[in-house]
């Protein structure tokens, strides 16, 4: 339904579409960033329930549009080299997780002790400098399996399920981002241009891991399930190791749940209505 308009406006190259999928979710990762220009101070209950939403989103579409067609269209129902990509993708999430520090202490935009109000401008010391840019090195390895998941989806040739799987993943940059942003803020960072800047580095490693992503099945195809489970496997690490806890440590896990059921069921509607 949404393949004939897509091919239309930019042709039929799957890299190519690669290359679009990976500039929609880091354009959507930078609305999310700017968003801190209008939101100064959101509710950590607020967070809390964005970032459940964004979870939810990346967990149905682990399944719907990475692991199901991976076994059931690239793999003909042999589940095993999609199931040892997923395995792959969480082991190399887990494995990097010792290089960077973990992004708990921000990633759900709580406020340091001593943090000033987001609309300071004060001075950033190096220690606090030193923090955010390992917090946005820690957030910029946890977006390289969306943009490999939205690169091996187009890499596949399957328009109905790559546009959910890209529009899908970049709804959820949109609260990631601006998650990124106002960690930035309570880290140190009190101008909101630098803020603003560490949302759209973050994001800016998805376009060419989603060009690599579709160069990549494309150039090899018996790739393709084991990819599609990597990106999968990385999601839900990502997903239970980070978001999940984080957004159930500080009393509204009732939002977050409620958030990540919503998630999960706009990305299901999306599968359904855009497949």
């Amino acid at each position: 339904m949404v393949a004939d308009p897509f091919t239309g406006l930019f042709g039929t190259d799957p890299v190519v579409h690669g290359l679009v999928g990976g500039l929609v979710i880091a354009a959507l990762n930078l609305l999310g960033a700017s968003l801190i220009f209008v939101w100064r101070n959101p509710s950590e209950r607020a967070m809390n329930g964005a970032l459940g939403f964004a979870a939810g989103i990346m967990l149905a579409a682990s399944f719907t549009s990475l692991i199901i067609p991976g076994v059931e269209t690239y793999a003909d129902g042999n589940p095993v080299p999609v199931l040892v990509g997923v395995a792959l993708g969480a082991l190399f999430l887990d494995r990097s997780d010792l290089l960077v520090p973990h992004a708990h202490f921000l990633l759900s935009g709580r406020r340091r002790p001593d943090a000033a109000d987001p609309g300071t401008d004060l001075p950033v010391d190096d220690d606090r400098l030193a923090a955010v840019v390992l917090f946005v090195l820690a957030i910029t390895l946890h977006n390289m399996p969306e943009g490999l998941a939205v690169g091996v989806g187009f890499g596949s040739g399957d328009l109905e399920t790559a546009i959910p799987l890209m529009l899908a993943i970049g709804i959820q940059n949109v609260p990631e981002g601006f998650a990124v942003s106002l960690a930035a803020v309570n880290a140190g960072l009190n101008r909101r241009f630098y803020a603003v800047l560490a949302g759209v580095r973050s994001g800016v490693v998805e376009i060419p891991l989603a060009v690599l992503g579709a160069y990549a099945v494309q150039s090899v195809a018996a790739l393709l399930p084991y990819a599609m489970g990597f990106a999968a496997g990385a999601m839900l690490f990502v997903i239970s190791d980070e978001i999940i806890p984080e957004t159930h440590a500080s009393g509204y896990e009732r939002v977050a749940t409620l958030g990540t059921i919503l998630g999960t069921i706009v990305m299901l509607y999306l599968d359904i209505a855009l497949g």
